[in-house]
Order: structure tokens, then sequence, then C-alpha cells
């Protein structure tokens, strides 16, 4: 910020005497301009201290004078005296007071260069000053952006440096982080800079009503970034107050928003924000990426019976496996690092039938729990309970036949010999993956056979086809019903005197019904693929 007036006149060495406008001498000099002219303001931009001899000022000039001065908006007038006047003029000084302009007295022994230089020297000082603070601040968030919290702790300490308030935006839109100066004032006072970034994942991490009113309200603005082919921000600008959206690479959005107007300071604080929010959400996305990677090679492990290395990977990476029981969930990936995000479990990115996916492995008590938050990002496949994926029993050598308790092996999967966790956990996920294939949001394997195969047929898929396939029966002309004497012949499984009697007909009438239903739809009943069809349709 450019010294103040008050500051440039309180120079001993200047000896420079205020005469009028003294309650206005906090208005900024952001220059010295020396202009002998009789209107020197089409040379001013606004804010000079213009110092001038009056070589060509009369007392009948200076009213005009000053006026033009003030609507310029200069900061000052200095008038030095000695050479075209003795004295400052009466008349300056009353002009000069009536307009609010502060007027100063320049001594003959004090050169203009000479104050031209003191306020060259305070821009100096000053602007080193704003570099100072921009470096301290970039220091406290760089400090921040190393802490644990990680993008939670910059955007928290973003808040306070622009005393104002920070959102971390998805490239969706939805709020990641937010943090709010004035919020906890309290809470900002007593934590030290190491303090509130290790906090300040707590802190951000919810976004409160406030947030969530912010957020809507930059929707459209973060819908205009999104359309633009290169990457942009946007200032805006009300009567309460700033904000400013930038773009993180293409990972995101985050937006800052101040009371105050924001000073090259602040611009510098919030850009340097933005580079760290781009770099720790690209080195996020890598390490969750290699993550990743990681713990498909782990699945793929288990897959093959190399449960020991399995565990030791796992290890290697500071997390573990389940040590009981587990239950495998098959769950359609949306988005793969959400959805891992949201089960506390292992996860791991597997294809399936021709369909990417991810796996869980979840203990077998918390099952249901862990499905449920599956079921809210997409359709979720669950094998039976029971696999244990830390012991292996011994398989004794040679040939054996399995008992009726064991599952069926897996097509297109190999048995692993010594192995028997290697089948079950392909079993399970092979379970998982034909639960996750029906049409239901939630398909238990286990509870798949108890609900029948007309279950898993799209209702309104279902009456199209059994419309089409007996509308020749309905449309026919015949006084006979052979819709419902089609229904009760496959319902006694073709037994023609079982049919009749049902209908309560001879049963030679219901041969030539039946005749006549295999001439107008032209299938045979006696295939048992045309009679599965036809009950289909009858039962829609």
């Amino acid at each position: 910020m450019a010294p103040t007036l008050r500051r440039v006149v309180a120079i001993v060495p200047l000896h420079l005497d205020v005469l009028a406008g003294r309650e206005a001498l906090d208005r900024p000099v952001r220059w010295v301009a020396v202009s002998e002219l009789e209107d020197p303001t089409p040379f001013l931009e606004g804010g000079e201290l213009v110092l001038t001899t009056g070589m060509r000022l009369t007392s009948e000039e200076a009213p005009p004078y000053v006026s033009r001065l003030v609507a310029r908006g200069v900061a000052g007038l200095g008038l030095g005296v000695g050479l075209s006047h003795d004295v400052v003029p009466p008349a300056l000084v009353e002009a000069a007071a009536s307009a609010g302009l502060p007027l100063v007295e320049v001594h003959r022994d004090t050169p203009f260069i000479a104050i031209g230089k003191a306020v060259s020297e305070l821009l100096a000082a000053e602007q080193y000053e704003e570099i100072s603070r921009a470096f301290a601040a970039q220091g406290r968030l760089t400090r921040a952006a190393l802490q644990p919290a990680g993008t939670g702790a910059v955007i928290e300490r973003l808040a306070r440096e622009i005393h104002g308030w920070a959102l971390l935006f998805d490239d969706a839109g939805a709020v990641r982080q937010a943090a709010d100066a004035a919020a906890a004032p309290e809470a900002a006072a007593r934590s030290s800079d190491a303090g509130v970034a290790a906090g300040a994942g707590g802190a951000s991490g919810g976004a409160g009503h406030w947030a969530e009113v912010k957020a809507k309200s930059l929707q459209p603005e973060l819908a205009r970034l999104r359309r633009t082919p290169s990457l942009a921000s946007l200032a805006l600008s009300t009567p309460g107050e700033q904000v400013i959206v930038q773009p993180l690479g293409r990972r995101g959005f985050f937006a800052v928003g101040s009371e105050r107007a924001f000073s090259p300071i602040g611009h510098t604080v919030v850009n340097a924000a933005g580079s760290l929010l781009t770099l720790a959400l690209e080195q996020g996305r890598d390490q969750r990426t290699a993550a990743t990677r990681v713990r498909a090679a782990v699945l793929r492990l288990l897959l093959a019976g190399e449960t020991k290395a399995a565990v030791d990977t796992m290890a290697a990476m500071g997390g573990t496996l389940p040590d009981g029981p587990v239950t495998v969930l098959a769950c359609e990936m949306a988005d793969a690092d959400s959805l891992a995000e949201a089960l506390p479990c292992f996860t791991a990115p597997w294809e399936g039938r021709g369909t990417e996916m991810v796996v869980a492995l979840v203990p077998a008590e918390r099952t249901d729990e862990i499905t449920a938050r599956a079921a809210e990002h997409g359709r979720v496949g669950v094998s039976a309970p029971g696999v244990d994926l830390t012991t292996a029993p011994h398989v004794p050598a040679g040939p054996r036949l399995p008992s009726a308790a064991e599952p069926p092996a897996v097509p297109g999967r190999a048995a692993v010999p010594g192995a028997a966790t290697a089948l079950d956990l392909a079993t399970a996920l092979d379970q998982a993956e034909r639960a996750l294939a029906s049409a239901n949001p939630v398909a238990r394997f286990a509870e798949m056979a108890g609900r029948g195969l007309l279950s898993l047929i799209d209702p309104a898929a279902a009456a199209s086809f059994a419309a089409a396939l007996l509308a020749p029966l309905r449309e026919y002309g015949s006084r006979a019903d052979l819709v419902e004497s089609l229904r009760a012949y496959l319902a006694s499984n073709g037994h023609w005197d079982a049919a009749a009697q049902r209908l309560g007909v001879h049963r030679h009438t219901l041969r030539y019904r039946m005749k006549r239903v295999s001439e107008l739809l032209g299938r045979d009943l006696d295939d048992p693929a045309v009679r599965a069809e036809l009950w289909i349709a009858l039962c829609h």
C-alpha cells in the first residue's frame, strides 16, 4: 500500500508545513509530480502530490486551479515559497481549505527532488514490505500443504490469510473442503501454524450450511469455467464481497471471498494457494492410482492362492486384510475413488465378465452395513459369506470327488493345487459378479434362487413380450377361450385329463383347442423351450 501524505509531511528534514486540509492527510501518495502549468491535470493519473512554485498562479486563478486538482483526485498540493511567492497566497489557502485539499508549504531550502526521492523510498519500502508479507504467507501455505491434512490445511490457511472464506470443489462442482476465517476466530487465534494445519482436515472437511449456500451460488460460474477451452479464472464483485474463482488444472476448482478488495498481496496469496492445491491434487491422484494398482495386484495374488504374499504386500503399504471370514461384494464402478473412500474395507478394481467393477472384501459381520454404503454409489452384487483369506486348509494329494457342500468350480478359472482359499475366493467372486449382473440395486447370490427366475425379468419388457406372443390367441374369433385353455394345459404339465378336468371340458375338446393354439402361434407345444416362453408370457 502507498504511503500516506501524513507520513510524508512527518519527515523532519523536508520541513513541510500543512496549511489546509489536515483532515485529509491519510490519502495515499502514489507519486510526486512537479508542474508549473495552469492545468496539469491532463498529465496526472490521480493520487499524486503535486509540487509547484506557483509561477503562473494568481489569486484569481487559485480557486479554479484547486478545483481541477480535486476533480483529478490528487493526494495534495505543495507550494514552494521563495521564488514566485514569498508566502503561500491566502486565496490558495482559502480555496484548498474549502475544497478539502491538503496544502503544504515547501520551504526554499527543501528541493522538490528531495521530496520526490523521499516518496520514492517510501514506495520502495512499502513494496518490499508487501513482497515480504507475500513470501511469509506463501511460506505458511507451503507448511500447511506439507501437513497430513493436505488440501484441507491449505484451504484453512488460505481463509485466514485473506480474512475471508475458501472452498475447494471437485470437477463436478461438489464441495470437498471448506473454511471460513470468521466462523471460529477464537480457534484461529489459539492455533499455531502447525496446529491449524494439522487440524484443518477436520475443520474444513465438512461443508456447513454457509458453504452449501456459497457453492450453490457459484455453480453458474463453475459451469462457465468448464466450458472455457483454456484455463481461466473469474473475479466477481458485489457491494459487500469480492470473490475469485480459479480452476485447478482439470481436477477441480477453488473459490475465495472476502469483504475487503483483494490487494496485490491478496492476489499473490490466492495464486500461490492455487499452485499448491493443483500440485496436491495431482500428487494425490498419482498416489491413488499407484495404490489402486497395488490393491488390484493383491486381489490377483489372493485368487492365485498366494495369501502370504498378498498379506506382505498390504503390510508394506501400511494396510491389512480382514483376518476372519469375509463376504465378497462386486460393485458397479461409477466412481472408483469415491467408492473406495466410502467403504471401510479392502477394495480393488476388477474386470469380470467384460464389465469393470470394484471388488470389496468385507468382514462377514459388517456385510449389511458396508453393502448399504456401497449401494449409495451404484448396484451391488453380494456373495455368500464365509471366505477365509488368511488360512489355506491342507488338501490331500490325489484325486477326490467334491462333496455336495462344496461350491462348483468356476468356469474359466483354474483351481490352484493345494490352495482351497483360491477356489473359495474365486467362487465367491463369481457369485458376486453373477448377482451384480441382475437388474436389482442390491442382489444377494444366496437369495437369487429363492426369488425365482421370473423376478429377474424386467416387468415392462416381459409385458410387451407377452402381449406380442399371445396376441393371435386373444384376437381369435372363436368363443373358445384359448388363452385359459393354454394356461390349464401348461399348468397340468401337458396331462390332457387333468387339464380338461380343470377347465370342465372333454379332453378331445382340449386337444382341438391346443391344436388351434399351435397353428395360430406357429409353435410346437411339445417343445420344452416353447412351453417355458408361453408360461412366462401367461404370467405377465
